[in-house]
C-alpha cells in the first residue's frame, strides 16, 4: 500500500525539476527497503521491486519538469511490457538507488531502462515497454509527450538486444499493411 502512496506522491506531488534535465539522461531514485516491502523469506518481494520502479519512472518525468505537464493534459503513463532479472536481495531497512533511463521510442512505445544498485551492486535490472494513456481523447504518442514537454528530438536507435526483446514481447511498432 504504501508503494502505491509513493507512486501518488511522485505523480501529483512530483519532486522539482533538474535545470537542463533532458529525456535521455538517467534520473536517480533513492528507495528503502521497508517492512511493508518484506516477504516470508526476509528479503524484499518481486512485485515491490516494480513498485519502486513506477515511482522512479516518475520521477523521471518529474526531473524533466513533466509531470505537472501530464497531469494537465491528462495524460498518464502505463506499462505494456516489462523483463526483470532479479540478481540480489535487498533486506529491510536497507538503502538503494533507481537509474531509471529512456533508451529510445518509436510511434507508440518508449523504451526504458532500470535498474536497482545498492553500493555500486547490481540488485535488479528492468527492460520496461511504456506508453501514455489519455484520461480523455486519443493516446499520445512519445512524439507528442516530448513535444509537450518541449522537446523535439528524434529516437536514439535502439540497441538490436531491446528491439529483439521488444519484438518478442509483441510490443514493437510495426506498420500495418
Amino acid at each position: 500500500m504504501t508503494r502505491n502512496i509513493d507512486l501518488a506522491l511522485a505523480t501529483y506531488l512530483p519532486r522539482k525539476p533538474i535545470p537542463g534535465f533532458g529525456v535521455l539522461d538517467i534520473s536517480i531514485t533513492n528507495v528503502r527497503a521497508r517492512l511493508g516491502d518484506i516477504d516470508i523469506y526476509m528479503h524484499v518481494n518481486n512485485s515491490k521491486y516494480l513498485a519502486m520502479m513506477d515511482a522512479a519512472r516518475s520521477n523521471m518525468i518529474a526531473d524533466m519538469g513533466g509531470m505537472k505537464t501530464l497531469n494537465t493534459l491528462g495524460w498518464y503513463p502505463v506499462v505494456a511490457a516489462s523483463s526483470v532479472k532479479y540478481r540480489a536481495s535487498l533486506r529491510l531497512g536497507q538503502k538503494a538507488h533507481i537509474e531509471t533511463r529512456v533508451v529510445g521510442w518509436d510511434q507508440r512505445i518508449c523504451y526504458v531502462s532500470q535498474v536497482i544498485k545498492r553500493d555500486d551492486v547490481v540488485y535488479t535490472e528492468a527492460w520496461i515497454a511504456a506508453r501514455f494513456l489519455a484520461r480523455k481523447g486519443p493516446k499520445p504518442s512519445p512524439a507528442q509527450v516530448l513535444e509537450a514537454l518541449g522537446s523535439t528530438m528524434d529516437s536514439p536507435p535502439l540497441a538490436d538486444d531491446m528491439r529483439l526483446w521488444a519484438d518478442a514481447a509483441g510490443v514493437l511498432f510495426r506498420e500495418k499493411n
